[in-house]
């Protein structure tokens, strides 16, 4: 990949930083994982050592405190390395977010003191009856003293086998529905904390996604993030945050297919002994392939700019997040079919791509979700 001059100095260095990262410890590793299907906790001492763990930690709490654009092109040379991977090293920043848009000192002290230190964070949300509608949240948080007292159900919750401490959304007031909705900083050891089934998924097979189990988990009064009826506002923050990161991702992810189809392209030859890439119809493909992944990268790099600068974004991010997935589901897709039975192949990694793309147009909100958002922002502007 040729230097990009429109970094500065510093994310060109944490770029190569990522990239000979992902390179040393992911790629040699990446279908292994895939295929055992396991959680690769291994990860976690290696990136906390190359400095790129908790980017979205402030320098005065001991993270890097890196802008939003160098998170972007840490997480695009992970996902170029595997996807699992990248949304593992990325839970630690989604879990990050709530407590920069709503978090106390003492809460950010407690928070970021578990990532800075080699934990893991989690973010509870989605529930068996409540995906992309969180106000129909059916776990509760009710106040007893100075303790709440939370009990419910979580659903696909990424990282939460592993992690310390877990920001978690329930309803404070179950009648008032997304206006009852509050956001609450859990540490794993809680009595009631129970980690249920795990999931087995058709991509990202070595991320640790399971079902959350509240059972009278008592927390401390103050371990309500912002105040009460804020989740959701805190939620679609947070996502709106978590959004462009997917995105770049997803980048990853449909770069590397690129790569692997021109690589193939050059080196496999027809009938005539040509490389099967100076046939236009092959070219064009991957010229198009090439155009898509180019067009992602800048939304999301315009999303981030805007973001990094204090403006709205939001309209911006779920640009960002439903191109880019979608076109990595798309030039994903368009590898395989340039290597045909190759590309079809457990021996090939583009097929691993291919079924790693599919969950970045679902999670961190649909890309129908997008969609409605993009929509209501021009329709109500």
């Amino acid at each position: 990949m040729m230097l990009d001059m429109s970094l500065s100095p510093e994310q060109q260095k944490v770029q190569q930083l990522a990239r000979d990262f992902t390179a040393k410890y992911i790629i040699p590793v990446d279908r292994e994982w895939d295929e055992i299907g396991e959680f690769h906790e291994f990860i976690l001492e290696e990136v906390k050592k190359a400095g790129l763990n908790c980017m979205a930690v402030p320098g005065e709490y001991g993270g890097p405190g890196y802008s939003s654009v160098i998170q972007s092109l840490v997480a695009e040379e992970w996902g170029y390395g595997c996807a699992a991977f990248a949304t593992t090293l990325g839970g630690n920043g989604l879990s990050s977010y709530p407590l920069a848009i709503a978090g106390t000192e003492d809460q950010k002290k407690l928070y970021y003191g578990h990532l800075v230190n080699g934990g893991m964070g989690g973010f509870a949300l989605t529930e068996p009856n409540a995906g992309s509608d969180a106000g129909s949240c059916a776990t509760t948080a009710k106040l007893e003293g100075e303790e709440w007292v939370l009990n419910g159900t979580k659903c696909f919750a990424t990282t939460c086998g592993y992690a310390s401490i877990i920001v978690v959304f329930a309803s404070t007031d179950p009648g008032k529905g997304v206006k009852g909705l509050s956001a609450f900083i859990v540490e794993k050891e809680r009595e009631g904390v129970i980690i249920g089934s795990v999931e087995h998924k058709m991509g990202i097979r070595s991320s640790n996604t399971v079902e959350l189990l509240l059972k009278n988990v008592r927390i401390p009064k103050s371990h309500l993030l912002g105040k009460e009826g804020e989740g959701m506002k805190i939620a679609m923050k947070t996502l709106d945050m978590a959004r462009p990161i997917v995105a770049s991702l997803a980048v990853g992810v449909a770069r590397r297919a690129l790569d692997e189809a021109v690589r193939f392209a050059k080196e496999y030859l027809d009938v005539n002994g040509k490389p099967i890439g100076s046939h236009q119809a092959v070219g064009f493909k991957l010229a198009d392939m090439s155009t898509q992944v180019e067009a992602a990268r800048q939304l999301v790099r315009n999303a981030l700019r805007l973001k990094d600068a204090g403006v709205p974004y939001t309209k911006e991010a779920a640009m960002a997040k439903t191109f880019a997935t979608d076109a990595a589901m798309r030039v994903t897709a368009d590898a395989v079919e340039i290597m045909g039975l190759y590309g079809y192949s457990q021996d090939a990694i583009v097929e691993k791509l291919m079924r790693d793309a599919k969950v970045t147009q679902i999670y961190e909100g649909t890309n129908q979700v997008q969609r409605i958002v993009i929509s209501g922002i021009l329709l109500n502007s």
